[in-house]
């Protein structure tokens, strides 16, 4: 039983030290991956790799191809879409159910993610890390916080869309519809609210198309064909 709960804790370990890696584009997109490589830089065996690529495939993350290999997927727009759609509809039907009285220590807590998400010198995955906090905080404020989980777990695309863009438009633009959307939430004005977060949350789309007209190695085409095998990406 005990050598089963380690497989599982490593396979566990494995599977999210390589979906960080991906979501967070150390991994770009079109990566050729090699289970022996990885395993080497993991320190562990090729098992709880293998489980952990067909696991990141089942989430469109991987891609794997019969006697050619197995690759980092290209950002699928469609998947894009669909995440945000998902997004959309959790993040806007929860400002409907703001109570009349919001929790002053989560507003608190909002207000000094807004502050730190305007510090200087913030690095893109700081500002990341504060973004998700703003927007699961927004969720608690409305009693909905659990509801994250879900959508989390199904935005692998649109977070890589979502990193991809933070390198086209400045972190300080998104910030700034933050303070306003929490503005209008303060104030009590639900449908302003509503009207900020919609323009937030589909703003990916405007850096998905920018990004695709000189980085189109990073989408995904309706071929389905796979990647040209290139040099593996191992880090230290």
């Amino acid at each position: 039983m005990a050598g089963s709960n380690q497989r599982r804790t490593s396979r566990r370990t494995v599977y999210e030290a390589l979906r960080r890696k991906v979501l967070t584009l150390e991994l770009p997109p079109g990566t050729a991956l090699s289970e022996n490589e990885l395993a080497a830089a993991l320190k562990v065996s090729r098992t709880p790799v293998r489980e952990s690529l067909i696991l990141l495939s089942e989430e469109g993350l991987v891609q794997i191809f019969p006697q050619v290999g197995s690759f980092v997927s290209r950002v699928d727009p469609a998947r894009v879409a669909d995440a945000q759609f998902l997004r959309e509809a959790v993040e806007l039907a929860s400002l409907d159910d703001l109570p009349a009285e919001l929790d002053p220590q989560l507003v608190d807590e909002l207000r000094r993610n807004l502050g730190e998400q305007q510090r200087p010198g913030l690095d893109l995955e700081g500002f990341f890390e504060l973004d998700e906090a703003f927007h699961q905080g927004l969720l608690r404020l409305s009693g909905h916080g659990s509801a994250w989980t879900t959508v989390a777990s199904a935005k692998g695309h649109l977070d890589r869309a979502r990193r991809l863009g933070l390198h086209e438009t400045p972190a300080t633009d998104f910030a700034a519809q933050h303070v306003q959307i929490l503005d209008a939430v303060l104030a009590g004005d639900v449908a302003l609210a509503r009207t900020a977060m919609r323009t937030h949350l589909r703003a990916v789309f405007n850096d998905v198309e920018r990004i695709r007209e000189h980085s189109p190695e990073l989408f995904a085409t309706d071929s389905g064909s796979a990647p040209v095998r290139r040099n593996v990406v191992v880090w230290e």
